[in-house]
């Protein structure tokens, strides 16, 4: 059944709704590590995360900030976070010591998580030059002179680290925290609080932080999951990174808002992605077009079975008609979608629908607005709204736009006019029949 255009509710009520639906299918599963958990097991391991978090001090409205690849707990922290009204600051995997410095910095992030490291970066390394009293001090009295915010540095896993805390101690702290008050703190939570911060360049100059509500995420999840058709019988391999709105929503999101299985690589390799759809029996694929061009061209190609394949998402940049009539033919992608938006937007604006018959406007189009959001093509020197075939600044508004970028509010009013129309800086037109 359809859900309303838009509807009032937090990410912790919709993970309830998915448990209550299908408590015992799959909700998490690595496939090169057999690593599976039901949706009951997931909302329990979330419950004790969250439980832990609140124990150690975290409060509505702290910066949780993740600095890690798709490790197993990466999804659990971002529900956890959500449960207890604290904001999930996703960090780019790629980013250096002085990009890390400038968010932590700029977002006064009161916590962060993170893994041994990614490449040659190595985050451990990194954290101690950046808090070098994370050697000294205890650990619950953290005091950077460099970052007056930050209270808890806190890594991903088991192990342990010179004044970290583990994932492992954070979920014994659970017990600490009784039913009642982990009850009351889920009541404060309202749906247009934010939930979720992502640093990006967006429209203009240097990376600011776009501030998403559970409202944004969770509408954005359930349509772009809609228009692919997905039920509690779908399972969804996705390779992209979770610290992007691509990973976080356009996969995370639609799976919980329609109880599919998440079926999570820690990190984008060809073999392991066609393993994991062989052996999971995936229906859906997600990935930018290189991903898909990587799979089709692969050596090993042929030795995989995907004919469980039936849709999935090509998005981050043009999709080749080639590409796109390959994956239906060679991949079972029949019904394949693609996706345009922008972080600010939660991130979907428009999609294309898992049963459009044109392949032509599958790829030469990005579909129409999703139900809830208005597109307007609008003029960005007068400020226009321009008809079918003019071409001008592609422009929404609606249950997706963000809720402006944390302490700028210069930058936000630049970026959603006094009409609440957010502006893309992306160029485009209409079509006729959109």
């Amino acid at each position: 059944m359809r859900q309303e255009i838009a509807r009032e509710v937090t990410l912790g009520q919709l993970l309830a709704e998915a448990v209550e639906r299908v408590p015992d299918n799959e909700a998490v599963v690595y496939a090169d590590r057999d690593y599976r958990e039901t949706w009951q097991e997931f909302s329990d391991t979330v419950d004790r995360v969250a439980k832990g978090l609140m124990a150690l001090g975290v409060k509505r409205g702290d910066k949780v900030a993740i600095w890690a690849t798709n490790v197993p707990h990466w999804v659990t922290l971002m529900f956890a976070t959500a449960r207890i009204g604290a904001i999930l600051l996703t960090i780019n995997i790629n980013y250096k010591s002085h990009e890390i410095e400038y968010i932590l910095k700029h977002s006064e992030a009161e916590n962060i998580f993170i893994i041994d490291g990614y490449r040659d970066s190595d985050y451990i390394n990194i954290m101690y030059e950046l808090v070098p009293e994370l050697r000294t001090q205890p650990r619950d009295h953290l005091h950077s002179k460099r970052f007056p915010h930050l209270r808890r540095v806190l890594f991903l896993g088991p192990e342990k680290h010179r004044g970290m805390y583990s994932m492992n101690e954070v979920m014994t702290m659970a017990t600490q925290i009784t039913e009642e008050e982990y009850v009351s703190r889920q009541k404060s939570v309202s749906p247009h609080d934010v939930v979720n911060m992502q640093y990006t360049s967006g429209t203009t100059g240097f990376p600011k932080g776009v501030m998403l509500t559970h409202y944004n995420i969770g509408n954005n999840g359930y349509w772009i999951g809609a228009n692919q058709n997905f039920t509690e019988k779908d399972r969804v391999c996705f390779p992209v990174p979770l610290f992007h709105c691509f990973g976080c929503v356009l996969a995370v999101m639609a799976c919980v808002n329609h109880a599919a299985t998440m079926i999570i690589l820690e990190r984008y390799d060809p073999v392991n992605v066609m393993m994991s759809v062989e052996k999971e029996r995936a229906t859906a694929l997600y990935g930018v077009p290189t991903m898909f061009i990587n799979i089709l061209d692969h050596p090993l190609f042929d030795r995989f079975d995907f004919s469980t394949l039936r849709t999935g998402i090509m998005a981050g940049s043009p999709c080749p008609v080639k590409t796109m009539q390959e994956c239906v033919d060679r991949m079972n992608m029949r019904e394949c979608t693609i996706v345009f938006g922008l972080t600010e937007a939660s991130p979907g604006m428009t999609q294309t629908r898992y049963d459009e018959p044109s392949l032509e406007k599958k790829c030469a189009t990005v579909g129409k607005a999703l139900p809830g959001i208005e597109i307007a093509i609008i003029d960005p020197e007068t400020g226009e709204h321009l008809g079918p075939g003019e071409h001008g600044e592609i422009c929404c508004r609606g249950s997706n736009v963000m809720k402006g970028y944390y302490n700028m509010p210069a930058e936000t009013a630049r970026a959603i006019d006094e009409d609440g129309w957010l502006h893309s800086g992306d160029i485009g037109m209409v079509d006729e029949d959109s």
